[in-house]
C-alpha cells in the first residue's frame, strides 16, 4: 500500500492550489466546481481533509453555494471576495441612511441567508466595519449602527 503525506497542514496546501488554479482560471463561476470525491482522488487526501481546505475557500469568499449544495467558483460580483461584497452593501446602506446610528444590522443568521454565504464569512464583514468604526456588537444583542465614528476614518468603499 502506498503511503500518503498527510502532515496536519495537508488542508492548507490543497487550499493554496485550488486558489491558484481558480485565479489561473481554471474553474469557471458558471460552472460548478469538481466534487470533493473528485479532489480527494487527484490530491491523494482524505475527503474531510479536501472539505476543510474548501471550507477555508468558502470562508475566504473565493467559493460560494449556489442553489442546493453546488460549490461554484468565484466570490461573487466581478471576483470580489463575499466578505468585501457584504462590508461593501452594508457600509453603504449606513452611509446612505438606511441604517442609522443605533440601529441594528440584520443578524448573522439573515446575512448568512440573504448572501448565500458561511456565518464565518458574514463575521468577517462585520469585523471589517467594526475595524472602520461603523459598527459595534452588543454582547447577546447583536450587531449596531455606531453613533459616533471615532477614528475619523473615512467609510469603506
Amino acid at each position: 500500500m502506498a503511503q500518503r503525506s498527510t502532515a496536519w497542514g495537508a488542508y492548507r496546501q490543497i487550499a493554496d492550489a485550488l486558489r491558484g488554479r481558480i485565479a489561473a482560471g481554471e474553474f469557471s463561476p458558471e460552472q460548478p466546481f469538481p466534487a470533493e470525491s473528485a479532489l480527494s482522488a487527484e490530491y491523494g487526501v482524505a475527503r474531510n481533509t479536501v472539505r476543510r481546505a474548501l471550507s477555508l475557500l468558502t470562508e475566504e469568499g473565493i467559493l460560494t453555494f449556489a442553489s442546493g449544495r453546488r460549490r461554484l467558483a468565484g466570490g461573487g460580483e466581478h471576483g470580489m471576495p463575499e466578505h468585501r461584497r457584504i462590508a461593501r452593501d452594508l457600509s453603504a446602506q449606513i452611509t446612505g441612511g438606511t441604517l442609522r446610528p443605533g440601529q441594528a444590522l440584520p443578524s448573522e443568521s439573515t446575512l448568512t441567508t440573504e448572501y448565500s454565504v458561511a456565518r464565518g464569512t458574514v463575521r468577517h464583514a462585520l469585523a471589517s466595519l467594526e475595524g472602520a468604526g461603523l459598527v459595534e456588537a452588543r454582547r447577546g444583542k447583536g450587531w449596531f449602527v455606531r453613533n459616533s465614528r471615532s477614528d475619523g476614518d473615512p467609510p469603506l468603499a
